[in-house]
């Protein structure tokens, strides 16, 4: 079993209180409902299979309209159930399935069928899940909104809670909490349409708010692409083992097994599959006109101009002009005020954006090199990532001496394995700079002592020892590591 548990961009210039606000109605909503959600069911569902049993047994029995109704529902998406029901060999249900059998008389066996159908309209009127949960046959406004803050038990409470944190920190921070709160109700609404298409004519209540916590998924994916998820992974009785992976490769494979379950399997797996598909698109579509249209921005500004009202006008004036096109302008007023005051993170975003605009991808790339230097500088390792990544999606590649530091702070961070790549990465893209060896040493030593592969690290160090750059000052660290490799590899 896989289980997120956190991910690198879990900060925010404001607390979520739309997201925390969320958690606590759906909690509040649960502990309320809890107990209706919990009794009605095993009655509403003896009267369901006592219909069903006794229509497959005597289909000469009349089916008064709502027991009708739930016998071509069961013939259409239950049919295994349905045949398995018609066969006189099955194994007796309960003392009521013993009871009928030994029943002949055409009027008894009529009056027990219109008595199961008056009990199951009886049920159905005063179920707490048909009125607030969304039934697909007999949907009702409200039941759009309210089913996504009703929950079937704790565990499934639970979970939706915890990737709506996951997600909705980070997205409340990026779009405001208005916009937030808007995504994430029309999410849940859309999402319960879709399984509504799936599943018309369906009397089973739907009910959790995982259509818009999918949602907010497929909004992250689009927003968020390169952030690393932590994730733990359970099996069977092993160590549980914990990774990191990629939004833009985690969230997908999630998304198309959604699709292959709610395929092949529907909502008899107990779970709206097609629900959770629906929001996922939801929220990319969502995401993508949202960042498109120019809106993300506005409501950052907004957002910024609360936090610090003395926030910087000139760059404001600059951004501006950059929107609008007037890119002359504007770089003619970002070189005079980095020539003033320096290059900062924000100037030097919207240098990027500038340079991204009117296609100059030298200065692009280099502007973001310079984002990279200044949040490694920062300690905003998750930042630095995310443009070191962009360098590369760009078609370039970050200084030897950028792309050191960022070895080095991912070290430091202990994420040895991305550590290791990236310093094998540098050492191949710039072999005749003296960085190229003192990568090769420093992925060899995490080779050797961090990550437990001796063989490789022996290969580092030889290749460090092979390097036309000239090393005499190296020479004795590198025949150390080689011997130590070598004994070790030998010892295994």
């Amino acid at each position: 079993m896989l289980i997120p548990i956190g991910h690198e961009n879990m900060t925010a210039r404001r607390w979520p209180v739309i997201t925390i606000g969320l958690i606590i109605v759906n909690v509040l909503a649960f502990i309320l409902t809890m107990g209706s959600v919990a009794k009605e069911p095993p009655e509403l569902a003896e009267v369901r299979l006592h219909i069903r049993l006794l229509a497959a047994m005597h289909p000469e029995v009349t089916l008064p309209p709502a027991g009708k109704q739930l016998v071509d529902e069961i013939k259409q998406r239950q049919p295994k159930s349905w045949k398995a029901a018609q066969s006189t060999m099955r194994p007796l249900e309960d003392a009521w399935d013993a009871r009928m059998r030994l029943i002949d008389d055409p009027f008894v066996l009529q009056q027990e069928m219109d008595q199961l159908c008056a009990k199951y309209e009886e049920l159905q009127a005063a179920s707490f899940t048909q009125r607030w949960a969304f039934v697909p046959a007999n949907p009702t406004w409200y039941s759009y909104v309210t089913a996504n803050f009703l929950h079937g038990g704790w565990l499934h409470l639970i979970g939706n809670m915890w990737f709506l944190w996951l997600a909705g920190i980070v997205l409340e921070e990026a779009w405001g909490r208005p916009l937030y709160l808007v995504v994430y109700l029309l999410g849940g609404v859309f999402a319960l349409q879709v399984h509504a298409w799936f599943n018309a004519g369906s009397h089973v209540p739907t009910l959790g708010a995982s259509g818009a916590v999918a949602a907010l998924m497929g909004a992250f994916l689009v927003r968020f692409p390169n952030v690393q998820i932590q994730m733990i992974w359970f099996w069977g009785f092993f160590r549980p083992a914990r990774f990191s992976a990629a939004a833009y490769w985690l969230l997908p494979i999630w998304f198309l097994m959604e699709i292959f379950y709610g395929t092949v399997f529907g909502s008899s797996s107990g779970v709206a599959h097609m629900a959770h598909v629906g929001g996922f698109i939801f929220g990319v579509c969502m995401a993508l006109g949202i960042h498109s249209s120019g809106l993300e921005h506005a409501i950052n500004r907004n957002i910024e101009d609360e936090l610090d009202p003395a926030h910087d006008t000139e760059l404001d004036g600059i951004q501006q002009h950059i929107q609008t096109g007037n890119a002359d302008q504007a770089l003619i007023e970002l070189d005079s005020y980095d020539a003033r005051y320096g290059a900062g993170e924000r100037s030097l975003k919207l240098r990027q954006e500038l340079y991204w605009r009117t296609q100059n991808l030298v200065g692009h790339a280099a502007t973001l090199e310079k984002l990279c230097a200044l949040h490694l500088s920062q300690q905003d390792l998750p930042q630095a990532l995310e443009d070191y990544q962009l360098i590369v999606n760009s078609g370039g590649l970050p200084s030897s001496v950028v792309w050191m530091k960022l070895c080095q702070a991912l070290e430091e961070r202990q994420e040895y394995e991305r550590a290791l790549g990236e310093y094998q990465e540098l050492a191949q893209a710039y072999p005749q700079d003296r960085s190229s060896l003192m990568a090769l040493l420093s992925a060899a030593r995490i080779a050797m002592n961090k990550v437990k592969r001796p063989d490789q690290a022996l290969m580092l160090y030889q290749a460090a020892s092979a390097s036309p750059i000239p090393h005499m000052d190296l020479d004795s660290t590198i025949q150390s590591g080689m011997g130590a490799a070598r004994t070790a590899a030998e010892a295994r």
